[in-house]
């Protein structure tokens, strides 16, 4: 979703934040703007990337040392001009970036309408700044109790930053559901929906809670309840740097991310894999692992990518350690009034960013269950990391390019590590197995890195079928996941139709879209199901279908029958999904990059879906 930046200090505001909003801008890419207070308030917004805001900058120039940015992900009103932020109030005296939807924004613009207010744009954020300013002129506030007062009127989703002239050494920030943090600097203080626009200045964070709003000012800050109460927050240090962040010479984020895979994996079994210890170490579950090991019934929430990484964890749970796993859509989850049981169940979300909507209303849900949640989060200190009972933090790094890579891998490898503990624990697996998996599980990085090696295959494939306009990905058992996962990956960043199914349901529709035009990808394994595979891919050659095939290294049997055959080292059948994935990511990136398509920024998405 949108992406904010705010800024009080010594330093010249503007290009900070023209600089944090590129590092934000994977997070909505519509529009940018910001507003900077040097006596009078000044305010800069264009429709397009923030290199679009930047050049508008050049033309006329902000000066100031206290400002906010904002890059747009739009959701009321379409992208243009007069509804990027920041927005005024009607006198022009204060200014409001937001992140989120005031879902009765309709009600209070009616109210304001019926006063005498006008509107210029689409948006509920122009909405609530004329709330504000009527808030303020009706009781005779200051700005920032006109600020807590109007929030305790509106309902819905908002990360908010306002400036203004009348308060001119002031920032007002709030959050409700999308995530804002403080920088605490030398002198200097920061705001951002993560830490990605001032970490080169400061490593020190405040971290809001929803329902929480602070006062910013050159010599402190106070941070208070919305209902006006203080509260007492800690300051923590971020783990990771600049360096983290920058492209590192690739051409794009996903590549960058891709090709660090073998390390983000590494990180997430880092002190927790022990092969010659013949160990797991999950020491964020050490609290609750008898209560997750005695569960009946595991139920895992979570969207998009990290929906499908708990689909593989599915399979590895129930198979290693012979626990009934349910994997559910969060945001349906949380809509339909599930069946909950504190004495059997354990629910368990996944979410790369930790703040996305709908997995957060999930945990919300289990917990007014009184059901363990149990967190799989790669944002240190976000907000389900914070509210989850406990957890398990996958380490993969920062991760910019908004179709996820790196974090699935990460997820997948903690759930198996769960898997693995788990079913020792339960005395599934013997001694002697958990250590064939354990061993197997630490060489994973390595093997990734070798198939990451043979990427020149996979970009002479990628030629071929660059003008493709449908695909359709099967596998069969902790593979169809990874279809899944596949064809998500081509949806997102290349714009091709592509489906994903198990493959023994082709016969049951799909097979009327084979032809010569549509590519299908096998992932084809040698495991149980493999001779299953085999018969789906002759079904494909004999209508004259093009075929794709991931296998294990040494197999020869689909070379005959596919055009294309991407061979995987050999690993456990459970952890598969970890290589097969990789080929699918490197496919759908250079498809993209032929394509001409924005691989780092897809039209119509964001990184973090932090609304509903």
């Amino acid at each position: 979703m949108c992406g904010i930046v705010g800024y009080i200090g010594p330093r010249e505001a503007g290009d900070l934040l023209v600089n944090g909003l590129r590092r934000l801008e994977y997070r909505g890419y519509d529009s940018a703007g910001v507003a900077v207070v040097n006596g009078s308030l000044d305010v800069r917004k264009k429709e397009g990337k923030v290199d679009a805001l930047a050049d508008l900058l050049a033309s006329r120039p902000v000066k100031g040392t206290v400002g906010m940015g904002h890059t747009r992900w739009a959701t009321h009103g379409a992208p243009c001009d007069v509804n990027s932020h920041p927005h005024t109030s009607s006198d022009g005296r204060f200014a409001i970036v937001h992140n989120g939807i005031i879902e009765n924004y309709a009600s209070i613009k009616k109210r304001l309408l019926d006063k005498g207010y006008t509107f210029e744009s689409e948006t509920d954020t122009e909405v609530l700044a004329r709330f504000i300013e009527d808030v303020q002129k009706e009781a005779g506030l200051d700005f920032p109790e006109a600020i807590r007062q109007t929030l305790t009127r509106v309902e819905g989703a908002y990360g908010i930053v306002a400036v203004s002239q009348d308060d001119p050494d002031c920032l007002v920030v709030a959050r409700n559901g999308s995530p804002l943090l403080l920088g605490i600097g030398d002198g200097e203080y920061f705001v951002g929906s993560d830490a990605s626009p001032f970490i080169e200045f400061t490593k020190n964070v405040v971290y809001l809670s929803d329902g929480e709003m602070a006062v910013i000012r050159r010599d402190g800050y106070e941070v208070f309840e919305i209902e006006g109460a203080p509260v007492s927050k800690e300051v923590h240090e971020l783990e990771w740097d600049l360096e983290e962040i920058a492209k590192g010479g690739y051409d794009h984020f996903m590549l960058k991310e891709i090709m660090e895979q073998p390390e983000s994996v590494a990180n997430a079994m880092r002190g927790r894999v022990r092969p010659g210890e013949g160990q797991i170490k999950l020491g964020g579950l050490d609290d609750v692992l008898p209560q997750l090991t005695a569960a009946e019934r595991i139920v895992i929430c979570a969207c998009g990518t990290s929906w499908h990484a708990g689909l593989v964890g599915e399979y590895l749970i129930e198979r290693l350690a012979r626990v009934n796993v349910e994997v559910e859509y969060a945001s349906e989850f949380r809509y339909r009034n599930p069946v909950l049981d504190p004495e059997r169940d354990v629910v368990v979300v996944i979410s790369q960013s930790g703040e996305t909507a709908d997995t957060l209303a999930a945990v919300r849900q289990a917990q007014g269950a009184g059901v363990l949640a149990i967190g799989l989060v790669n944002a240190v200190g976000s907000t389900i990391a914070r509210e989850t009972d406990a957890g398990v933090y996958l380490h993969a790094g920062p991760e910019i390019g908004v179709a996820s890579t790196k974090a699935f891998t990460a997820q997948v490898a903690v759930l198996a590590q769960i898997a693995i503990l788990l079913g020792h624990e339960r005395g599934v697996l013997s001694d002697e197995d958990f250590e064939t998996h354990v061993e197997a599980l630490s060489k994973i990085p390595e093997q990734i890195q070798t198939v990451l090696d043979g990427a020149e295959l996979i970009e002479r494939m990628a030629r071929d079928y660059r003008y493709a306009s449908n695909f359709l990905y099967l596998g069969r058992g902790v593979n169809y996941p990874v279809a899944l996962e596949g064809a998500l990956k081509l949806k997102e960043i290349s714009y091709i139709h592509a489906e994903g199914y198990p493959a023994a349901e082709m016969k049951h529709g799909p097979i009327a879209l084979i032809d010569q035009f549509m590519p299908t990808v096998f992932i084809a394994t040698r495991d149980a199901t493999y001779d299953k595979i085999i018969s789906n891919v002759e079904e494909v050659v004999a209508r004259g279908g093009t075929v794709i095939a991931i296998t294990d290294e040494g197999n020869e049997g689909l070379d005959e029958l596919a055009e294309y055959v991407v061979e995987v080292p050999k690993t456990l059948d459970a952890f598969e999904p970890l290589l097969t994935v990789v080929p699918l990511q490197l496919l759908s990136y250079h498809i993209a990059v032929m394509r001409g398509c924005n691989v780092d920024q897809p039209r119509n998405l964001a990184k973090s879906v932090t609304v509903e």
